[in-house]
């Protein structure tokens, strides 16, 4: 089993080159071409404006790579009043897959929201993705296709 350790990214340091051949990887699985600029440059300004929280699980071994990582962006509750965190991007290298960094990154997202005081964290994925289903749902996570309708207006 592969030891890794969960920590949270920082800006101005080389984080954003550690994830974002997983970010990459992360976008072609949503039918991106494949754009390792296109990554980098994301996480970075991501991360240097302050914008996003990065949890990487990183390989405590000899090559310190990114085994997987979950991105969280804010939101807040008007009517709770409080932060929610949405849990936006969660990947686990496929050759990381099923030694626990998923659950891992997901509890460490858990636990980090806690610590901000939020109310929720939510997430939403897509049909297809059977396999993330079984794992948020063991996590506690509650399905509520019925209760929300969601839209979205393309800006481009």
């Amino acid at each position: 089993m592969a030891e890794f350790r969960i920590r949270r990214a920082v800006g101005g340091g080389g984080d954003a080159d550690l994830v974002a051949p997983l970010f990459d990887l992360y976008r072609q699985f949503y039918e991106k071409p494949p754009n390792l600029e296109v990554a980098r440059t994301f996480l970075r300004d991501r991360l240097e404006a302050g914008e996003s929280v990065i949890l990487i699980a990183e390989d405590e071994g000899t090559s310190r790579e990114a085994l997987g990582f979950v991105q969280l962006y804010p939101l807040f509750s008007s009517v709770e009043a409080r932060r929610i965190w949405v849990l936006n991007d969660l990947f686990v290298a496929p050759t990381a897959r099923r030694l626990g960094v998923g659950r891992s990154l997901m509890e460490a997202a858990r636990q980090f929201a806690i610590q901000t005081g939020a109310k929720r964290l939510t997430l939403e994925t897509m049909e297809e993705n059977r396999k993330a289903w079984t794992l948020y749902e063991s996590l506690g996570y509650i399905c509520h296709e019925a209760s929300v309708r969601f839209y979205a207006l393309e800006l481009d």
